[in-house]
């Protein structure tokens, strides 16, 4: 039985993923999929160059394995400069912040993945070298103390977070290009396997190509995951070829379904069915009965239940929609029927 611990379809990086730097993309060319955000940020960037200045500070948001640090990467390396890469919880004090901000160059990157979760302190340091490019410390205590001015090189901040809707106003307002990537077609997942096979030196049937991609929840990253798993698969069976057979045994065992629903979210949706009547039912109920953190519900499963129209959110919490009960094979009850009309008119 697969381990509901190591589920696959978690979009979030792990320890496991020592693969994925080298399926990364390292050119706007070469990535797949986000053609608006591309398009725009390659104007950007263009025009930059131009004026011979660092790109105005970055904002990324978007679900978890869209892309957003391989895009950061890739604006570096079109800009000609070097990336720092951290994130909002390791930066834990002020004096961190200024001992990364004064070492960059002029132009460089600084990379903050989840920046939703710096620390207040250390977002207010924040607010002047993104503005002004200058560190502003106070120096002292009382009548003594006194404001210490650090000019920084000019630099270009790329935030990147899955809660847009948590960062302050103020830190918000301070990003000159904000980009929000969206769920990938299967059609753009499809190429992004048929490449990294390819990376990978292993060769896959289109039929396989495509099955992986139907299965991934609309993300590279769980893509990218799925095959190196099905690889695995194919290589004990010593096939040559990634076949379509190959790959529904592979994810059948690790009981990913033909939508990309894994154990957690079936358990989720029987839930909701079972227990309370097809909702609504909050979110800490719900992360409370199938023993599953709320924030993991709400940023790794539900924007996928969403997607699929398996789940609505109403004022008085979650319903379990009529897709849901067809794709477990269950009959919808006429409360059910009468709640998402009412929810409609309303």
């Amino acid at each position: 039985m697969f381990d509901e611990e190591e589920s696959l379809i978690v979009s979030t990086k792990t320890e496991y993923d020592e693969v994925e730097n080298i399926l990364r993309p390292k050119s706007m060319e070469g990535y797949v999929g986000q053609e608006k955000v591309k398009t725009n940020l390659s104007v950007f960037m263009t025009a930059a160059k131009m004026r011979g200045e660092a790109l105005d500070h970055v904002l990324l948001y978007g679900p978890p394995g869209l892309g957003k640090t391989t895009l950061a990467h890739i604006i570096a390396a079109e800009m000609g400069v070097q990336i720092k890469v951290t994130s909002g919880p390791s930066i834990e004090k002020s004096g961190d912040l200024a001992s990364i901000l004064t070492n960059l160059n002029e132009g460089d990157v600084l990379f903050i993945d989840e920046i939703h979760r710096l620390n207040h302190n250390v977002e207010e340091i924040l607010y002047p070298a993104m503005e002004d490019f200058s560190l502003d410390f106070i120096v002292g205590k009382g009548p003594m103390a006194r404001s210490v001015q650090i000019p920084l090189k000019k630099f270009t901040l790329i935030g990147a977070t899955t809660r847009a809707g948590m960062l302050s106003s103020p830190l918000r307002d301070r990003f000159g290009v904000i980009c929000r990537l969206e769920m990938y077609s299967v059609d753009e997942l499809a190429e992004i396997v048929r490449r990294s096979a390819a990376t990978l030196g292993s060769t896959i049937s289109d039929a396989a190509t495509e099955e992986v991609a139907k299965r991934s929840r609309g993300t590279p990253r769980i893509a990218n995951r799925l095959l190196k798993r099905v690889r695995d698969f194919s290589i004990v069976m010593e096939h040559d070829e990634i076949s379509l057979a190959d790959t529904k045994h592979a994810l059948d065992r690790l009981e990913i379904d033909d939508l990309g629903l894994d154990n957690i979210d079936i358990k989720l949706l029987s839930s909701m069915i079972d227990k309370f009547g097809g909702g609504p039912v909050g979110l800490e109920t719900l992360a409370a009965t199938i023993n599953e953190d709320k924030n993991t519900i709400e940023d790794v499963y539900e924007p996928y239940l969403l997607q699929l129209g398996f789940v609505s959110r109403s004022p008085r919490g979650r319903i379990a929609m009529p897709r849901a009960y067809e794709h477990l094979g269950r009959k919808i009850p006429q409360k059910i029927k009468d709640q998402i009309s009412l929810f409609d008119e309303q």
